[in-house]
């Protein structure tokens, strides 16, 4: 589809099918697309016709279904809701084309959009990816940029094409990855930041300052989805992988071990750690006291500040260790 040319969103005469306005519709699920749809929501340059979101899901114990957080946002907010089982479906692209949205933005959907849809508005379809493309396409750029130890990541604005997150780039803005951060707060931040610049980015296209190019052939990669089994902690492996694994998997899935006891082996998520210069057998207790519980691995100590048994609250090490001792020489990572 060829670049439409620039708009004044001020100008209520600009174009037959626009008004002062820019008529969108939004697609996204999870809670970080909340922050892009209020960002739309609050400008008042942009008209939000119509969200777009997952089916209900299954959820609790339960299995209630329960609407995604962009449809809570979206009905609290009074808008129009469709829940197409597929974006390709025939049905759902009637009704997108029954909408006329001039510009069609996108934030953690889930689906991959087909080229009916991406072609059916005058802007085209623009995405919100939190990552700094071409790196980490895919489904979990926040948790993988944790695990591989980057110092920075960010958020990319892209024009969608049928690829998975190979669109071209309209804007990208970076943030570093702060030692305090686990994968919900990077979250929050890059979820800020993407509706930031979204709202400039959208502005800017409309008014000729900025156009797509190309990602570029270097440095791609894929963030696969991550798995329960991702937590499963190996304590072979160097101490600040371990650190890695635990801030990248909070709040899920969680990085997991067992935890040899007298009566029982028992499973532990552990929440928060530090790394520690100390040495012995992987998994091996080296102390535990109320400064935390230091564990062996494959190269240096993990402390372990927060931990949680299963079926149990969330405590600190000091919490922990009123209620369940341990001594030098209990082993984490005992199979069951």
């Amino acid at each position: 589809m060829p670049d439409a040319p620039p708009l004044d969103t001020a100008d209520s005469t600009a174009g037959s099918n626009l008004s002062a306005r820019l008529p969108i519709v939004f697609m996204g699920t999870p809670e970080l697309a909340c922050a892009s749809l209020q960002a739309l929501l609050n400008a008042p340059d942009f008209g939000v016709l119509a969200v777009v979101t997952q089916p209900d899901r299954p959820k609790g114990r339960n299995l209630q279904l329960t609407p995604s957080p962009v449809k809570e946002l979206a009905l609290r907010s009074g808008l129009k809701v469709f829940q197409p089982q597929k974006a390709r479906d025939e049905g759902f692209l009637e009704a997108m084309r029954a909408v006329r949205p001039e510009l069609i933005a996108v934030a953690a959907f889930g689906q991959i959009l087909p080229e009916k849809l991406l072609l059916l508005p005058r802007y085209g379809c623009i995405n919100v990816h939190t990552s700094l493309l071409p790196k980490y396409r895919g489904a979990a750029p926040i948790q993988w940029a944790i695990l591989n130890d980057d110092a920075e990541t960010g958020v990319t604005i892209m024009k969608m094409d049928p690829g998975l997150d190979t669109g071209p780039i309209l804007a990208r803005q970076s943030t570093p990855i702060l030692t305090s951060d686990d994968s919900q707060s990077l979250h929050n931040r890059l979820a800020e930041l993407g509706a930031d610049l979204l709202v400039r980015t959208v502005r800017d296209l409309l008014a000729g300052r900025i156009s797509p190019h190309p990602q570029p052939a270097a440095g791609v990669s894929y963030a696969r989805k991550i798995v329960k089994e991702d937590g499963l902690i190996d304590w072979n492996r160097p101490s600040r992988v371990i650190w890695n694994q635990i801030r990248a998997l909070s709040p899920w899935p969680g990085a997991f071990t067992r935890l040899s006891s007298t009566e029982k082996n028992s499973q532990v998520k552990l929440w928060k750690s530090e790394t520690d210069s100390r040495s012995a057998a992987p998994g091996e207790v080296i102390c535990a006291d109320k400064t935390g519980i230091v564990v062996g691995c494959g190269q240096q100590a993990l402390r372990v500040l927060e931990l949680q048994r299963e079926g149990a609250r969330r405590l600190t090490a000091e919490q922990f260790l009123a209620g369940w001792p341990l001594q030098r020489g209990q082993r984490f990572g005992e199979p069951a």
